[in-house]
C-alpha cells in the first residue's frame, strides 16, 4: 500500500510539471534578478548592442484558441510588406542554416540560429523562391553547422513548407 502511494505522488508530481507550465505557473524559472526575461517581440526593442530592432518583425501573441496556420501568424499586412520589401542597406552573408517550424504560438518573424551570437536585425532567404523576408536573429546555443528554427509568418512569407527542413541564406544587416 505504501509503494502504490508514494508511486501515485511521484507520477502525480511528474504531471503536474506539464500543467504548471499551461497555466503559466513559473516556479522559480525567472531569472535571478527576478524579472520576467526580456521578449524580443516587444515592437522598437533594442539588441545587446543598442540596436534597436524593426517593429516589422514585432507581432502580438495569437489567440488561446488559434489552431490554423492563418490563425497562428499575428504579423499584418503592413509588416509583411515591410519584410519583404527589398532590402536598403548592404547586408552580410552569416552562412545557410537548415530551418525547421519553430514555435509556432511564438509571434513575429523571427529565426533562432547558431549563426548569431546577440539578436541582431537580418534577412533569411529562400533559394529555391528567391523570396526573403526581414526577420530578428536569435541566438541559438550550438555549432554553426546546427540547424534553425524559423517563426511560423517567416516560413510562410519566404514560401517554406510547415513540414519540411529547407536549407536557406542568412545574412545580417550592416
Amino acid at each position: 500500500m505504501k509503494r502504490i502511494l508514494i508511486t501515485s505522488l511521484l507520477v502525480l508530481g511528474v504531471a503536474g510539471c506539464g500543467v504548471a507550465d499551461r497555466l503559466g505557473l513559473d516556479f522559480g524559472k525567472r531569472n535571478r534578478a527576478g524579472a520576467a526575461p526580456a521578449d524580443p517581440f516587444v515592437t522598437g526593442t533594442t539588441d545587446m548592442s543598442g540596436t534597436t530592432l524593426s517593429p516589422a518583425t514585432a507581432a502580438p501573441p495569437p489567440p488561446a484558441a488559434a489552431r490554423t496556420a492563418e490563425a497562428l501568424d499575428t504579423t499584418t499586412a503592413e509588416q509583411r510588406a515591410a519584410a519583404t520589401a527589398a532590402p536598403g542597406a548592404p547586408s552580410s552573408v552569416l552562412g545557410r542554416t537548415v530551418v525547421s517550424l519553430g514555435s509556432p504560438t511564438e509571434p513575429g518573424l523571427w529565426l533562432k540560429t547558431p549563426l548569431v551570437q546577440t539578436d541582431t536585425q537580418g534577412r533569411v532567404a529562400n533559394p529555391a523562391t528567391g523570396q526573403s523576408a526581414l526577420v530578428t536573429l536569435i541566438p541559438l546555443d550550438g555549432p554553426a553547422t546546427a540547424g534553425s528554427q524559423m517563426s511560423l509568418a517567416a516560413m510562410r512569407l519566404i514560401g517554406v513548407s510547415l513540414t519540411d527542413l529547407t536549407e536557406v541564406e542568412v545574412s545580417a544587416d550592416s
